[in-house]
């Protein structure tokens, strides 16, 4: 027989922590799989797109298959998660790596349009839809996982090494970017250097997905198998039946996690270049440096609601997500040797992302979890990631502070939706007043 879900008092033993950190380090060797893509975009246009093209096509059809696989992370999500409140956590949480490393590895492979002609994009596009597919499963995926093997007392320190884990992946990412353009001359890179991070990155996803193969199922799946009490029926049926008032709630607070990671990081070194004539190294610093404040704050914020609730860390954590925002894109301006301290202000507001999966796996019943995750949190992801960097480009020329005024309208109201979100783990009395 299965053994039950450890106790709400229980401690983190030796065991819990090998698993949260394989979880976080799979989950940072993932996103560092997906985001070097971007960082070598222009290099890629120019291998996989006719030379005859101009440079501006190219590299609008290498960010076009960028784009590709956001598209396919809905998908992906969805599948896997049936998958995984059908027949277990660990199987997809383990397969979802393979689909991440195998397309990365061969993307360093890959020959160019010179060799195969047309069939180099067309190639690299399916590559990248199996990439969009697997981080689709990966970050809901894990939060379930590591939700599920800590105890009551650790799920917000669990759910935030994870969502650290995530965020570090971009931080390795920047990284390696740094390093080999330290390292390499510019026309080593564009000729084969480039290849170096794919490469080593699907070695590095092959590693992981070893090591997570000592991974073990979750305790609540286990139970759930061992009294035949999964799904009856598909998932996300049930997900879309009984769990609509907790899809549009975590659809909202997405919606604010999709604005920090995309405003105040992604977006943040482009803007504020044209926008205010920040330099390249600047804008660079600023986000190493706002990327590891995330990553580090992920954490504390993640553990800060196992000792004060959820609903007591949403006011602060939203205020620092408010003023991180501000301070990035109103005052830095104003104040360039603020610059760096304001980053780090901005990553730590960003934090706000561990409150989302947090509030997500307590909002879901066990045998629909993963899918009820899922299906929100990629539909959101979809749907406002595609949108927030459209929608911010065009308000700048109208306001300035434009990308500073998205991000604190979204963090109020996904403070609110996360504030309003149902707790299933609840004790009925508590969960009548829907107190998390």
């Amino acid at each position: 027989m299965p053994a039950s879900p450890p106790p709400p008092h229980a401690s983190l033993t030796w065991k819990d922590l090998r698993t949260l950190c394989l979880a976080a380090l799979g989950g940072a060797l993932e996103f560092y799989d997906f985001v070097i893509f971007a960082y070598f975009a222009k290099i890629i246009a120019q291998h996989f797109f006719p030379a005859s093209q101009p440079d501006w096509l190219r590299q609008t059809e290498t960010f076009g298959l960028f784009g590709a696989g956001y598209l396919a992370r809905p998908l992906g999500g969805i599948i896997m998660a049936h998958f995984g409140d059908l027949h277990g956590r660990k199987k997809m949480f383990a397969f979802s790596v393979l689909l991440m490393a195998a397309p990365t590895l061969l993307m360093g492979l890959l020959p160019g349009f010179g060799t195969l002609g047309v069939g180099a994009p067309l190639a690299l596009l399916l590559l990248r839809m199996a990439q969009g597919a697997a981080i689709g499963g990966e970050a809901p995926g894990g939060w379930v996982f590591v939700a599920e093997h800590a105890s009551a007392r650790h799920t917000g320190l669990a759910c935030g090494l994870l969502t650290g884990g995530l965020t570090a992946g971009m931080l390795i990412g920047s990284l390696v970017a740094l390093g080999l353009n330290a390292a390499l001359s510019p026309a080593a890179i564009a000729d084969w250097g480039w290849r170096l991070p794919f490469l080593l990155g699907g070695v590095f996803g092959l590693v992981a997905m070893r090591l997570r193969r000592w991974l073990h199922e979750t305790p609540v799946f286990a139970e759930m198998q061992a009294n035949d009490a999964l799904a009856r029926q598909a998932p996300l049926l049930a997900v879309l039946r009984a769990g609509r008032r907790a899809i549009v709630l975590s659809v909202i607070g997405t919606w604010t996690l999709t604005a920090a990671i995309v405003v105040l990081l992604l977006m943040m070194p482009a803007l504020l270049q044209s926008l205010h004539g920040f330099s390249a190294a600047d804008t660079m610093r600023a986000s190493l440096v706002a990327t590891l404040a995330i990553t580090l704050a992920a954490v504390a914020i993640g553990a800060a609601t196992d000792r004060w609730g959820l609903r007591g860390v949403i006011p602060p954590v939203v205020a620092l997500l408010i003023a991180g925002a501000w301070g990035l894109y109103a005052v830095a301006p104003a104040h360039p040797s603020w610059f760096l301290a304001l980053a780090a202000l901005a990553g730590v507001g960003a934090g706000y992302v561990s409150l989302v999966p947090i509030a997500m796996v307590r909002a879901f019943p066990p045998a629909i979890r993963f899918s009820g995750l899922s299906f929100s949190y990629n539909l959101s992801y979809a749907v406002f990631g595609g949108l927030t960097p459209a929608c911010v480009s065009a308000l700048v020329g109208h306001d300035p502070r434009a990308p500073a005024l998205y991000v604190i309208g979204t963090a109020l109201a996904g403070g609110a939706a996360l504030w309003a979100m149902p707790d299933v783990t609840a004790p009925p009395a508590a969960r009548q007043r829907t107190r998390i």
